[in-house]
């Protein structure tokens, strides 16, 4: 009797060995989310933190920018329509990082209400996938069944234990076999990148869904001024609809580049106030038409850049961005790479929108912007440097000061280009007129 108790509890601490890994397995450890906000005055940086548990404490940072006024904003979460956790932060007057503490008590998609302004973002589920389970349960199965096979042989039933060997046989090929193949097998569609995000697909994300959720049409660009405010319309160019699924692209729903007849650049970032319709203020604004240009990526529609022109009746003079720095440039003939290097000093810059910096090109330019038939949006990329995280957030300043840009321009003449970095909290806009020359023609 001793020997069979001892083959019995060693064959149970092989079943529970096998299985214990499966309390881990499966988890979708989600991301901070960044996104830049032009809320009113203010210019700020929202980060909604990692949710590691539900139900459990969400950590919103809110990052401010030299020269955004002080005082508190509302922080709110929302569920289903319905408000569940709410605070308040306060707004300093040094720029940097101000924190708050909601709460969520179930996965899914919600929404942050920063004031006027909401976000949605998804709070992922723990969801093993099917080839988990099949792995997991093959390995239990095996266990299981092995156990009683060994019953059957200890207590005198060779004949029977014959039927749960082969069990036994048939759940470790399951089990191998599906964890040879799940390294190979492509993961579904996430809930809110590719999906339209709902409580069921993201409790089940294996869930079958409609193949329409994978294409979506152009959108229509409607832009209208509400004061100083530059409200945006957005509508699906298949139904007329208004278009609420945008995705968070390079730290912002929308990069929204405004330029004012006398050659001043805005990137804004427009908060989401309805569906379908963003709104940016325009401060001391030109008065004239301006030329806009929407950078936005639709869930399932990929990125997309919309272009129009609003007129703006402002009172203020022509106001040019004023920044200034040596910037070594190497202009080639249209349709081959130039490079431009601004140089930025001794002191080390931030990462702003998740690069080290931004340029913005409009060309080629005969009278205004608002026929320029280029609009470009490139980007220096954050290098490696030993030491420091892979994907920086604006509290560390240890990038530049040179920041080089590559860009082939794609027809001959004038351009104008705004390089942008942040140092201090500060975003500096340098802009810089480049003349390209034309190709040369081969003779025949």
């Amino acid at each position: 009797m001793k020997r069979r108790g001892v083959t019995l509890l060693l064959v149970l601490g092989a079943i529970l060995g096998i299985a214990a890994p499966a309390l881990a397995d499966g988890v979708q450890s989600g991301a901070d989310v960044h996104v830049a906000q032009s809320l009113g005055d203010r210019d700020l940086t929202v980060i909604i933190r990692r949710v590691a548990e539900v139900p459990g404490p969400v950590h919103v940072d809110v990052v401010t920018h030299a020269g955004t006024p002080a005082g508190d904003v509302a922080l709110t979460l929302r569920a289903a329509g319905a408000p569940s956790s709410t605070t308040k932060v306060e707004l300093g007057a040094t720029p940097g990082f101000y924190s708050g503490v909601l709460r969520v008590d179930r996965p899914g998609p919600w929404e942050l209400a920063v004031d006027e302004a909401t976000i949605p973002f998804v709070v992922p589920a723990i969801v093993p996938s099917p080839w988990e389970n099949a792995t997991y349960g093959g390995f239990i199965a095996a266990g299981v069944l092995l156990l009683a096979a060994l019953l059957f042989a200890v207590f005198g039933r060779p004949g029977l234990a014959l039927v749960p060997t082969a069990g036994v046989v048939a759940a470790v090929a399951v089990g191998v076999t599906a964890a040879l193949l799940a390294p190979s097998i492509p993961p579904v569609a996430a809930p809110g990148t590719q999906l339209d995000p709902t409580y069921d697909n993201v409790m089940n994300p294996y869930e079958r869904t409609s193949i329409v959720d994978f294409s979506r049409p152009p959108v229509n660009l409607v832009p209208s001024m509400d004061g100083n405010d530059l409200v945006l319309g957005l509508t699906d160019g298949s139904s007329g609809r208004p278009v609420d699924d945008l995705l968070v692209h390079d730290s912002a729903f929308i990069h929204l580049v405004v330029v004012s007849p006398s050659g001043h650049l805005r990137h804004l970032h427009p908060v989401r106030t309805a569906p379908g319709e963003y709104r940016a203020r325009l401060r001391d604004p030109e008065q004239g038409t301006h030329a806009i240009a929407a950078e936005i990526a639709r869930r399932g529609g990929g990125v997309q850049l919309l272009r129009s022109s609003v007129d703006v009746a402002g009172s203020a003079t022509a106001s040019p961005n004023d920044g200034k720095t040596e910037t070594a440039m190497e202009i080639r003939e249209a349709g081959r790479p130039s490079t431009i290097t601004a140089k930025f000093g001794e002191r080390e810059l931030q990462p702003w929108l998740g690069m080290l910096g931004h340029m913005i090109v409009v060309g080629p330019v005969t009278d205004s912007a608002v026929s320029a038939p280029i609009w470009a949006h490139v980007h220096s990329m954050i290098p490696p440097v030993p030491g420091m995280p892979d994907k920086p957030d604006e509290s560390v300043a240890a990038y530049g000061p040179d920041v080089p840009f590559t860009y082939s321009f794609p027809l001959p003449g004038r351009y104008l280009v705004w390089i942008q970095v942040e140092r201090d909290y500060s975003v500096v806009t340098v802009p810089k007129i480049v003349d390209v020359p034309a190709g040369k023609v081969a003779s025949k």
